[in-house]
């Protein structure tokens, strides 16, 4: 029954609840968040800087920072929360990034093991495909932009996208993300093509 009322809570209204010293508050933000900002930051974290360190700590390090800070956010709509910790996922990411590219590996090379991980032409080729994304995305309008992130890196359901983007219904927002998605896909093939 908890879970239940708890997904009906919006963001907005958990955020504000912890602010005001609400503690299930602060952990149904938590529960909330962890697995989508996982989703999110899969695979954004370059090769080069992961080891001991790996997506979900960070996820797991970045959220808990935000939750002990968060009387700083002042969220003023539905979806803010969210935009917010992505952002501060993506600043822990180039940080990270930044000082392993600074340091470089410290693993030395072992002559007789064999790759587990994809080799570098299937990484190439993959980074290329989400760089290719990234740029497509920067160039739709934010709410095409903001409906995609939500739906398909953050996982959210379309009840909670129809509330966060204050949709008439559920159907209306399948509508927004499929039209939204097209729009994707079109400029990535257009920026292919260049």
């Amino acid at each position: 029954m908890a879970e239940t009322r708890s997904n009906a809570t919006t963001s907005l209204e958990l955020v504000i609840r912890a602010n005001a010293g609400d503690d299930a508050a602060v952990a149904a933000l938590y529960e909330r968040y962890k697995p989508r900002l996982q989703r999110w930051a899969h695979n954004r974290l370059p090769p080069m800087a992961r080891g001991a360190l790996q997506t979900e700590d960070l996820a797991q390090d970045t959220l808990t920072h935000v939750l002990a800070h968060l009387s700083a956010f002042n969220p003023r709509h539905e979806g803010a929360f969210q935009g917010y910790v992505r952002t501060a996922l993506m600043n822990r990411i180039r940080d990270v990034a930044r000082s392993q590219k600074r340091r470089g590996t410290r693993d030395s090379l072992d002559d007789q093991l064999l790759a587990d991980d994809a080799s570098p032409l299937d990484v190439a080729i993959g980074r290329e495909t989400l760089d290719r994304y990234d740029r497509a995305l920067e160039r739709l309008r934010p709410e095409d932009r903001e409906l995609i992130i939500a739906r398909i890196e953050m996982g959210l359901s379309y009840e909670e996208m129809r509330v966060m983007f204050e949709r008439a219904s559920v159907g209306a927002v399948h509508m927004a993300l499929s039209r939204a998605l097209v729009k994707l896909a079109e400029e990535m093939a257009h920026e292919r093509k260049r």
